[in-house]
């Protein structure tokens, strides 16, 4: 029985984890989100300075809070706060860095710069 029980917490945990990641999921509707946008990212720094046309970020949304790791190299960006200005575009709070990103189901933009480091994406789903 005990068995049977957490088998069916896992097919429920993972209908739920299919579902957050669908590719009609849009971030700005929803608490919970995970999806991979691919296209050209880049970052530098005072010692790097990363480019790649063919690059992926893998987002993830709890609550408010952002996580975007990219591919190639490129350090993380974790733990972003934003604020929703309209229905796909949010902003940045607090003084955790600055910069605009905009997210929709089908698309991911990124300009945003945190203690001298800077990330950008221009990246689709």
């Amino acid at each position: 029985m005990k068995s049977m029980l957490k088998l069916l917490g896992v097919l429920l945990f993972a209908a739920f984890v299919v579902t957050a990641c669908s590719k009609d999921t849009d971030p700005a509707d929803v608490d919970v989100f995970a999806g991979t946008f691919r296209g050209k990212i880049g970052y530098t720094d005072a010692e790097k300075n990363i480019s790649q046309d063919n690059g992926s970020v893998f987002v993830t949304k709890v609550g408010a809070k952002y996580n975007f790791r990219f591919s190639d190299g490129i350090p993380d960006l974790t733990g972003v706060e934003f604020q929703q200005k309209d229905d796909n575009t949010l902003v940045s709070v607090g003084s955790d860095g600055t910069g605009l990103i905009t997210i929709n189901k089908d698309k991911l933009v990124i300009g945003f710069s945190r203690n001298g480091r800077n990330w950008s994406a221009d990246c689709g789903r």
